[in-house]
């Protein structure tokens, strides 16, 4: 994973959405190779229980700029130290079905064990790189969404966690920006708008 990549990249913002946030992609370096950082969301949550996310959430009036907001999520979620992260760059905006416009960072963090917050993370997970880029382990489909009209839903399964939906959105990119992985051009499937999506 060559994540000075992100450095470079001209990350598209959006800015005509209802609510800001922001999230932190923090990667891991071990002996073996990158690692990246996902949250398992509690599930009482009202938005996306259960499902694997990064660290982050909605902009706070006293964040100064939406770094300061995924450097607090992050600290509030997993217990990371602002200070313990090194920032190489954001990845371009997206949009949530909850209306939101989502600004994906991506940083460095030690390898060091993290606590999860009680009332916001079920479970920490380090996914190695290696696996998310394993064709074996990716899959997609079509449907009509909503929202979004026709959407293309990513979906890597790697050690027992599927991670899917914005989150699958944001790792897509990443993976094809610091990796040799590119996203296949046709998806797996089309389904329809009413199939089941993960838990």
């Amino acid at each position: 994973m060559e994540i000075e990549r992100v450095t470079d990249h001209r990350a598209v913002g959006i800015t005509d959405e209802e609510r800001e946030a922001a999230v932190l992609a923090p990667v891991v370096t071990r002996g073996d190779g990158a690692y990246l950082l996902f949250t398992k969301r509690a599930d009482h949550l009202g938005e996306h229980p259960g499902q694997m996310s990064f660290p982050g959430g909605g902009r706070e009036p006293e964040d100064a700029d939406l770094r300061a907001t995924a450097l607090r999520e992050a600290n509030e979620e997993i217990g990371l130290d602002p200070a313990e992260a090194r920032i190489v760059g954001r990845l371009d905006d997206i949009r949530t079905v909850s209306r939101y416009s989502v600004r994906p960072f991506v940083g460095e963090i030690p390898d060091r064990e993290y606590v999860p917050s009680e009332d916001e993370v079920a479970e920490i997970a380090i996914l190695p790189v290696a696996g998310l880029i394993d064709p074996a382990n990716y899959e997609s489909e079509l449907r009509d969404h909503p929202y979004y009209g026709e959407i293309r839903l990513h979906y890597f399964h790697v050690g027992g966690y599927t991670v899917w939906g914005a989150t699958g959105r944001i790792l897509v990119q990443l993976l094809e920006l610091t990796t040799d992985w590119e996203m296949p051009a046709e998806p797996d499937r089309v389904v329809d708008a009413d199939a089941d999506l993960p838990p």
